[in-house]
């Protein structure tokens, strides 16, 4: 098991890693939408928070040596399901014609304010 940590995405605020490698596959932990050099709230416009979460998460996989296509699920939380339209839109460009598995749940609260929160298992072949 290798634990991956980079500074192109923002530190953990917890006691968790970014991402676990184990054997073939990578987890990423639930990226919410700061920017890494000021682990503050991209914007409060949830369009950018999404854009945010997944780019924080395609910086972890790059770190661990990993693509987009690798990525196989996603579960995307949000703290208003009024939002999965917007959400939606940002991911379907993002992951292209790649589409993995993925689920998407209403929750009460995020950590830090945040709107979403976006989590990734990646496999390699």
């Amino acid at each position: 098991m290798t634990f991956i940590n980079t500074n192109k995405a923002p530190a953990a605020v917890g006691p968790y890693s970014q991402a676990v490698l184990s054997g073939n596959t990578l987890y990423v932990s639930g990226q919410i939408p700061f920017v890494p050099d000021t682990m503050t709230l991209v914007s409060e416009k949830v369009e950018e928070q999404a854009k945010q979460s997944l780019a924080n998460i395609q910086a972890i996989i790059e770190a661990a040596g990993f693509v987009l296509t690798d990525v196989v699920k996603c579960t995307v939380f949000l703290t208003d399901m009024n939002d999965f339209a917007v959400v939606n839109t940002v991911y379907a460009d993002f992951f292209g014609d790649h589409k993995p598995a993925r689920c998407a749940v209403e929750v009460s609260r995020l950590p830090k304010g945040a709107k979403v929160e976006i989590d990734a298992v990646c496999e390699k072949i």
